[in-house]
């Protein structure tokens, strides 16, 4: 009966979508602004279903249903509340589920909030798109990804319950959710560029939406990758938290040419610039979501995120083949009028800098491909297994990483169309000087390394630049009683500390992995063994045992700290045990301890492998900085109060009529030449974020 309940759901939400896009489609071809005023309807419809299929899955998994095979598959008797909830998204057909869950709610938010423009072909077009989107995937779990198919004779009283991996750490409900919420979250603005492409109008509001919408999806992206990374690094046990496996890849190709369109977006908002460049972003982004689609879900890449074999990877690939003909199609149609865009000032100005930015992002995005892809065309043309490790990525990524970290202590400061070199000097001068001295300091201190060296300097003169424009930002709110509220929320403020936090984890990321060590200890029962400069105490075995789950370990004092529990763990009826890691963490140091072997008798010797990696807890620092940076920048209402004015307006005119060029002034809006009053000049200092 659930089964039928769910399948009945998804059959809901499969032909809602066929009738919303049949609908809206009919009202674009026939002009009928009665048709489309209908289309917003079929999201509810749409709605209806998949909260049906989803409740069926949830109910069928808190009871046990092993009738049917995905809850065999996921579910046991003895799994844990916890992760018999994400058992959902444990598998291959339950993440589609969810995928279309968070889909039909973005449709849904996107349909209630243009219900009274629905009449109007542009919103047509942005629902059909996602309409179609949506059918895709219920159509695949009508057909190959079936979430309630069921055994065809007698079903097991049990089931093998979720991959060990997936019941191990509280983040499963967290990562995955928020990485899914990025990826289906960049169909919006997807839809956004497709309807401007189709309706010519390559300009107005939709800009804003569109950016908006990415953004969310950006920031859930990029808080899932850090999650992703923490979770490696606490459940793995190999001390890392990156490795260029194909599928985080996969996850961070979109994340990068996310951040490629949201830079590039700001000059096209403001007057139109680099149209074809940006829409051929958003457009990309998409794409790349789909090729990571393909990548987890069609077994051809071996991963320990990706799921088993499967039916679904043709049809993913028919899905991002029409993505990319229907894309390149429409710029080339709307080429002549995308690039009527007006002029821009040049490299010293800040829409040369985004430009540059664009190309560093789209290049390291081109490097990260190549290396993903090359063994699955290699392997498809020469029938041979090849593989691109760490050292292809770290040599060719960093550098325009480098160059990228600079750009972001340099494009924030230089103000729209040309830029003087007196402001440049005046506005570079002091981070010039923060960044010469931290280098300095380094050499002193003995070190060698040049890449790290780079990354300290550099870093030290993005944070003294984006530290003197919130200083000079709060001066001038205090001097025009705004607040420190406002100061505070304003999107300004968020793409500062969105920037500071970025530099957090590039110092953290460095010195974790330029400083780490790396060994071994083998220790009796009450002995200790120093490693690292950390004293390494062994108190005696460990273990523990539940119905859902068997430890075997060891209890380690770490500089008298402690016990900590390093060891392996068996889950449910898995024959295999995974490795359980035990972490003394702090503001300096983290100690990495792992099991290597078990002792051979009763108070023999085991043998612990240790890691000791410094600044590693300021790379979840850097990244809880960066996402609440970008939120306050998504939140911040007074760009969408004041339509296009924002962007449009000339703030280089502060730095006309200021004295020092820092402070704010009276600013002229060279678009339509007259007079923009102070308060709706988007940076009171002049010099608007980039984030």
């Amino acid at each position: 009966m659930i089964a039928n309940l769910g399948s009945s759901g998804v059959l809901l939400a499969f032909v809602a979508s066929i009738a919303g896009f049949g609908v809206a489609g009919w009202g674009l071809w026939t002009k009928r602004s009665n048709w489309l005023r209908s289309v917003p309807l079929y999201a509810g419809i749409l709605t209806l279903g998949v909260i049906i299929a989803t409740a069926a899955m949830q109910i069928a998994l808190f009871t046990h249903d092993f009738s049917i095979i995905y809850v065999a598959e996921v579910g046991s008797k003895q799994t844990p509340l916890l992760y018999t909830i994400t058992g959902m998204w444990s598998s291959l057909a339950g993440s589609i589920l969810l995928w279309g869950l968070i889909l039909v709610g973005y449709i849904a938010v996107v349909a209630f909030r243009h219900r009274h423009q629905a009449e109007q072909p542009f919103y047509g077009w942005v629902l059909m798109v996602c309409y179609a989107v949506s059918a895709f995937f219920f159509g695949m779990m009508v057909g190959p990804a079936n979430p309630f198919a069921v055994f065809n004779g007698p079903h097991p009283a049990n089931g093998v319950g979720p991959n060990p991996l997936l019941q191990d750490n509280m983040l499963v409900a967290f990562h995955p959710p928020l990485l899914y919420l990025g990826y289906v979250g960049f169909t919006i603005p997807f839809a956004y560029a497709i309807a401007a492409l189709a309706t010519g109008n390559v300009g107005g509001k939709w800009q804003f939406e569109a950016r908006k919408w990415a953004m969310f999806a950006w920031v859930c992206l990029g808080a899932g990758i850090m999650l992703g990374a923490w979770w490696s690094y606490l459940v793995l046990g190999w001390g890392g938290f990156w490795a260029w496996d194909p599928v985080e890849n996969a996850a961070l190709l979109p994340w990068l040419v996310g951040a490629a369109y949201i830079h590039s977006s700001m000059a096209t908002q403001r007057n139109g610039a680099y149209r074809v460049w940006t829409i051929s972003l958003v457009i990309s982004a998409f794409c790349l979501t789909v090729l990571g689609t393909f990548l987890t879900r069609s077994g051809v890449v071996e991963s320990v995120h990706a799921f088993s074999e499967s039916d679904v990877g043709i049809y993913i690939l028919i899905l991002l083949g029409a993505s990319v003909v229907t894309g390149v199609a429409m710029l080339a149609w709307r080429g002549d009028l995308l690039r009527s865009g007006v002029k821009t000032g040049g490299f010293r100005s800040r829409e040369g800098m985004l430009l540059t930015q664009n190309v560093m992002f789209a290049l390291l995005a081109g490097v990260i491909l190549l290396g993903t892809l090359f063994p699955l065309l290699y392997q498809a043309l020469k029938g041979t297994q090849v593989t691109v490790a760490g050292p292809y990525f770290n040599t060719l990524g960093m550098p325009i990483a480098i160059v990228l970290l600079i750009l972001m202590g340099v494009a924030p400061v230089i103000p729209w169309g040309v830029a003087g070199k007196s402001v440049l000097k005046r506005r570079l001068l002091i981070p010039a000087w923060v960044g010469a001295i931290v280098a300095i300091i380094c050499i002193v201190a003995g070190m060698h390394n040049v890449a790290l060296l780079a990354v300290y300097a550099i870093s030290g003169f993005v944070v003294t630049s984006a530290m003197r424009q919130l200083y000079l930002e709060a001066r001038a709110a205090r001097l025009h009683n705004k607040g420190w509220l406002r100061f505070l929320l304003a999107r300004e403020t968020g793409g500062h500390i969105a920037h500071i936090g970025v530099v957090v984890i590039a110092v953290a990321l460095g010195s974790a992995i330029g400083f780490a060590s790396r060994g071994s200890v083998t220790l009796s029962p009450k002995t200790t063994a120093s490693f690292g400069g950390q004293k390494i105490e062994y108190l005696g075995e460990y273990k523990t045992s539940s119905p859902a789950r068997h430890f075997e370990g060891a209890l380690v004092l770490v500089n008298g700290q402690g016990p900590y529990k390093p060891g392996v763990s068996w889950f449910g009826s898995a024959i295999e045990p995974v490795g359980t890691p035990a972490l003394d963490s702090g503001p300096l140091r983290d100690v990495y301890i792992t099991l290597e072997s078990l002792p051979k008798h009763p108070n023999g010797k085991l043998t612990l492998g240790v890691t000791i990696q410094p600044l590693v807890m300021w790379l979840w620092v850097g990244g809880a900085m960066t996402v609440a940076g970008i939120l306050i920048a998504i939140l911040d209402r007074k760009v969408g109060s004041r339509g296009e004015t924002r962007s449009s307006n000339d703030v280089n005119s502060i730095d006309r009529v200021s004295s020092d060029g820092d402070l704010p002034g009276t600013a002229t809006n060279e678009v339509t030449g007259g007079a923009v009053d102070r308060d709706s000049v988007p940076t009171l200092s002049g010099s608007p974020m980039t984030t």
